[in-house]
């Protein structure tokens, strides 16, 4: 009988009748979700996918006298920095009786573990054996798990994955241009799955509706201001997504009108399995054309924990009035927004909520099958799709472009960008948004036209192309 009764009614739920709560309680309860894409443990699809490119694992500061205890795709790890200046991400227990080598002591060459003094490389090859005899083939037969790790611009990264698929590591432009660009690191840790922290990106209708003035009534001015972004972003953009380097990346192309002259196209930019760029932060649009204002990486940490680790862009190109706070960048903090990292009351992310609290709210790991999408989620669900792809081999891997770039000592072009376009308001608004629209596909195809030229010619070659869109508006 109660089951005949749910069948019935289920329609009308779905149908969205009111006071359905009985009716879809079992779905909350539980409900099967993206656990392909979701899941990152050994041997899990996705899991074997992320170890195939160098992470994020810490930031340089981390590194000081003694060993930092990390957590890094499920496995327990300890980073550290020898006397000589090499880094070294090993397995945490030690090979010899599994004392963990948090405890270690640091010495000039490697690490040693405190309880019987088991000396390792940052290689993890055993380099003295202390209480054994002078004749053992311990160090011989013995080695402690270890990762190849490097440190570039206050960031440490591993390579967790087969050693002879060890690929370079990506430099795009936005590291080094403009000249003069300061790299500053940090990180934020999220207590929910990696993906519904990444693909926030993507979702790029947010920054019009919970990045501006999403807050109770009444709420501290100065909070209220520090939670949105402002100039132009309120605007509700006129979006595209589209597919990049042969399904190894994503972008969107988001349009806005910022005055009856002019208009701003906004590019972010997905490279997979896990890094992303955004453009300015703290103004729409502060130049002609603009990069990235972040890199960023969302690591998992298991498959209900997750760190970002990414670099603040910081130049007078993206920030030209200074508006950025390097000071306040660092371990699991952030410069930008009020709302992007953990460290609030709960009345203040209730009064005020921001990122962390609409991501990490969908739970530990988001319940894919209890979505309603719209139009507006087109985005999110190509990142999906895109990544079950990818895991699923059907995406073949992009390691040549990075390899080339790489042994001619070039950057990699990006996409990430704010452009500011003289382009007249139409009177009717339906022809204004297509006009729009139509504008962010050419600027796109400007830049994928840079994927072709040396480093000098890009920037160039972009301003020209800009003069061009406009002329033929």
């Amino acid at each position: 009988m109660i089951t005949s009764e749910r069948q019935a009614a289920a329609p009308a739920a779905e149908q969205g009748a009111s006071y359905s709560g009985y009716l879809l309680r079992d779905q909350q309860i539980a409900a099967p979700t993206s656990h392909e894409i979701m899941r990152t443990g050994p041997r899990t699809p996705m899991g074997e996918y992320m170890r195939r490119y160098w992470q994020p694992v810490c930031l340089s500061q981390e590194l000081t006298d003694v060993p930092k205890a990390i957590r890094i795709m499920h496995e327990d790890l300890v980073a550290f920095r020898d006397r000589e200046g090499n880094v070294g991400v090993l397995h945490r227990k030690c090979a010899h009786r599994g004392a963990s080598l948090e405890f270690g002591i640091v010495q000039q060459r490697g690490i040693r573990c405190c309880y019987h003094g088991w000396q390792f490389d940052v290689d993890g090859k055993v380099l003295e054996t202390p209480a054994e005899p002078a004749d053992s083939r311990l160090k011989d037969t013995v080695c402690q798990g270890a990762y190849p790790a490097f440190e570039r611009d206050g960031l440490v990264f591993a390579y967790m994955g087969p050693l002879d698929q060890k690929p370079a590591f990506p430099v795009f432009d936005g590291y080094v241009m403009p000249k003069g660009t300061r790299l500053v690191p940090f990180s934020n840790v999220f207590d929910c799955n990696w993906l519904q922290v990444f693909e926030n990106l993507i979702d790029h209708y947010h920054t019009a509706l919970l990045h501006n003035n999403m807050t109770v009534a009444g709420v501290d001015a100065k909070l209220a201001k520090g939670a949105s972004l402002m100039g132009g972003f309120g605007e509700m953009p006129v979006v595209d997504w589209h597919q990049t380097h042969g399904n190894n990346g994503m972008i969107f192309t988001a349009g806005r009108r910022l005055s009856d002259e002019s208009v701003w196209i906004r590019i972010s930019e997905m490279a997979f399995p896990n890094w992303c760029q955004n453009a300015a932060i703290v103004a729409a649009a502060p130049q002609r054309h603009s990069g990235p204002a972040m890199s960023r990486w969302q690591v998992p940490v298991d498959d209900e924990h997750s760190i970002a680790f990414g670099w603040r862009h910081f130049n007078d190109e993206v920030d030209p009035e200074h508006n950025g706070r390097e000071q306040d960048c660092g371990v699991d903090k952030i410069d930008f927004l009020i709302g992007q990292t953990r460290h609030r009351s709960y009345d203040e992310k209730q009064r005020v909520p921001g990122d962390y609290e609409a991501i990490t709210s969908q739970g530990a790991q988001a319940l894919h099958s209890l979505e309603h999408p719209g139009r507006s989620d087109v985005g999110v669900y190509m990142c999906r799709a895109l990544l079950r792809d990818a895991v699923a081999g059907k995406t073949p891997p992009d390691p040549a472009r990075v390899k080339a770039a790489a042994s001619r000592g070039e950057t990699l072009p990006r996409y990430c960008s704010d452009t500011r376009l003289n382009i007249r308001r139409h009177a009717d608004h339906e022809k204004d948004r297509e006009i729009i629209r139509k504008a962010a596909h050419q600027v796109f195809a400007a830049m994928r036209e840079c994927d072709e030229l040396p480093l000098a010619q890009r920037k160039p070659h972009i301003m020209r192309r800009l003069d061009e869109i406009e002329a033929n508006v």
